[in-house]
């Protein structure tokens, strides 16, 4: 059959894995032909009993199904695969087909019923609607991860550490590079992460953010590389993981220090040959993704106290970026701020505020220890309560921000009114400080509050 006959794009098809089971020999040597040029891999059984062991060891995107097998059939075998809680689409085959046998298909959650003899377009167009399905899930998964987040879009700054941020980010984007993003907690470097991906060749593919740090240690290799069942006491169906997701776009590790050793060990392995096993799988499956990591820690001292794999580093770290701490930028806090007012007035149903002179001179004395997240978050609160809260003026005669007591106090005050606003809650409080709670509690204990 001439592939000319299927009017359907397999340019990204290698990124999908396919499990053909039929009892015919013919059918399955004219597909595992066909189909083997186009997708990543192919794999063959001649009956529910040999398909099981192949699905047990690794997850398949798609499989191609013969209702009439030796031994179970096909519908009755894709029955249970649902009511195991497999995701995956199913095409069914058959040479004897009726409008109840049609039906029965369907309910059993096939996602397309083919009649024999059919021709190879009619298969690749079957492929074709599934894999399309299987991509508007990964973004339909992705959009729900970030649904109510209000993202910064672009880089805003006019210092020019932050022009030579930009310039760099413009020259890395378009390379395959990984690329690690280093900094100070809150300097902006999911932003940076999500230009660089903004400004790639993957920019219509997915961009998944996963912070290190809040996923459990136990559970971080089957979040990021997907698991089979029973890989794991609990693990009652087969999953996808965040790489899976991320394919043909970007994943974006945050705080990747915070990443175990065992998953460690794996993530090097992936960026290193592009292909990853899933926990409890006994096949690799290729990866077609862009890693960008990101930590607010010194890797080196991570690496230099055996808490972070020395290769893993040097593997991320073929280019770096250094997000510069707000302090040693204050030209960039008036298009910071303008920024915030006129993307979260309206976010907020409440009217634009105009900072004066005096109240951006008294901004660019405090050293915002939380960053650029922290000045989102003084600006939010200020359009809420309707003005701008920055303390008591400093006493006559001192330099604005000249005496370190004087930024004591106004960082105190500030602090002492985010946790006010929080009643109490030192957690809620960090967090829209944009600092450790670390951090919070050290300050706290100084004051003796």
């Amino acid at each position: 059959m001439d592939s000319s006959e299927a009017p359907v794009s397999e340019a990204s098809w290698k990124q999908y894995s396919v499990l053909v089971v039929d009892d015919e020999p013919g059918m399955v040597s004219f597909l595992q032909r066909a189909l083997g040029q186009r997708c990543g891999s192919v794999d063959t059984a001649g009956s529910v009993e040999q398909a099981e062991p192949l699905l047990r060891r690794r997850l398949y995107d798609l499989i191609v199904l013969d209702i009439a097998l030796p031994g179970r059939s096909g519908i009755d075998w894709l029955h249970e695969l649902r009511d195991e809680g497999y995701a995956g689409d199913v095409v069914l085959m058959t040479a004897y087909a009726d409008l109840d046998t049609a039906i029965d298909a369907l309910r059993a959650g096939a996602a397309d019923f083919l009649l024999k003899p059919f021709s190879l377009a009619q298969m690749l167009n079957a492929m074709q609607r599934c894999f399309e399905r299987s991509r508007l899930v990964r973004e339909n998964f992705v959009l729900r991860r970030e649904l109510g987040a209000v993202d910064v879009e672009g880089m805003v700054g006019e210092s020019e550490a932050m022009r030579a941020v930009c310039d760099r980010l413009k020259r890395i984007a378009p390379t395959p590079a990984t690329v690690l993003l280093t900094g100070e907690s809150g300097t902006g470097k999911e932003v940076a992460a999500r230009a660089l991906h903004r400004m790639s060749s993957r920019a219509a593919g997915p961009f998944v953010p996963v912070n290190c740090a809040a996923i459990a240690a136990e559970l971080i290799e089957s979040e990021l590389f997907g698991h089979v069942r029973g890989a794991y006491t609990g693990a009652q169906q087969s999953r996808e993981g965040l790489f899976y997701y991320a394919r043909g776009g970007t994943l974006f590790l945050d705080e990747i220090a915070e990443l175990p050793a065992a998953a460690q060990a794996k993530l090097l392995r992936v960026l290193e040959e592009r292909r990853l096993r899933p926990v409890g799988s006994e096949q690799e499956i290729p990866v077609d993704v862009r890693v960008i990591a990101a930590t607010n820690r010194d890797l080196k001292t991570e690496v230099a106290a055996q808490r972070f794999r020395p290769d893993l580093y040097y593997r991320l770290q073929v280019v770096e970026v250094t997000l510069p701490p707000l302090r040693e930028r204050p030209e960039d806090l008036p298009p910071l701020v303008g920024h915030f007012i006129a993307q979260l007035a309206p976010y907020l149903g409440v009217p634009q505020l105009a900072p004066d002179a005096r109240t951006l001179a008294r901004m660019a004395g405090y050293d915002w220890p939380g960053n650029v997240r922290e000045l989102r978050n003084f600006v939010e609160r200020s359009l809420i309560l309707g003005w701008f809260d920055l303390g008591p003026e400093p006493a006559a005669g001192a330099a604005v921000g000249g005496a370190e007591e004087s930024l004591e106090a106004i960082e105190k005050r500030h602090i002492l009114a985010v946790l006010g606003v929080c009643s109490g809650n030192k957690s809620e409080a960090a967090r829209r400080l944009g600092v450790s709670r670390k951090t919070l509690d050290r300050k706290c204990q100084a004051w003796a509050v």
